[in-house]
């Protein structure tokens, strides 16, 4: 069921006409801070969107404190002026007899995209790259849970064929994922080499500007 997804994930790559490719890199430690300024700066609409609730900065601060880049995956899209404008945290759970699943662990995926950097592509691309990773994982499910009242992200699952349930004002959408494939592998590990010497390039650009800027 991934083959469509996964053939736009590898057609996303290079970016619609016009348009710069969306490049998504695993986060890490270093990158802590960025990923709680990212979040700070969602207005609160976008904060009830991506977490369900009206969610204070503190909250939000605790929530970053405890992310665990051992455990969970966290992906990000940068910028040109190396500003973090997409965050996707994927989060690995124990499965119960209530899930659609033959194994030990399901996936579930959170996104937030920057009001900047708006119908570029960053949600779905963020989404392609947490479905590509899960299904590298061994993982049969990717859920996500998401307010009935955000589109964008109804949208995506819908783009994805994700079965989705809607109760009490939330949707639960989960997508059945086929078992890793060396093609699979072998294409989020180029995505990641790419990512990484873009992010890196950025870095480094950002550095050199604040050095002349002196």
């Amino acid at each position: 069921m991934l083959d469509t997804p996964f053939g736009r994930w590898l057609r996303g790559l290079g970016g619609k006409p016009g348009r710069p490719a969306v490049l998504v890199k695993e986060l890490g430690e270093r990158d802590r801070r960025r990923i709680l300024r990212h979040f700070l700066a969602l207005d609160p609409k976008d904060r009830l969107l991506r977490f369900g609730s009206m969610i204070p900065d503190d909250a939000i601060a605790a929530y970053v404190g405890k992310l665990d880049f051992k455990h969970d995956i966290v992906f990000g899209v940068v910028n040109r002026v190396f500003q973090l404008v997409g965050v996707g945290h994927l989060a690995f759970a124990r499965a119960d007899s209530a899930k659609p699943t033959t194994k030990q662990r399901v996936a579930e995926l959170g996104i937030s995209v920057s009001a900047s950097a708006r119908g570029k592509g960053v949600g779905s691309r963020l989404f392609d790259r947490a479905a590509i990773h899960s299904r590298n994982s061994d993982v049969d499910t990717l859920y996500m849970q998401c307010l009935s009242s955000n589109q964008t992200m109804m949208h995506i699952a819908r783009k994805a064929g994700m079965q989705i349930k809607r109760e009490f004002g939330e949707a639960d959408a989960y997508l059945q994922i086929p078992p890793p494939s060396p093609g699979s592998v072998m294409a989020e590990a180029l995505e990641e080499q790419w990512a990484v010497i873009d992010y890196n390039l950025k870095a480094n650009v950002r550095a050199a500007a604040k050095w002349f800027s002196r």
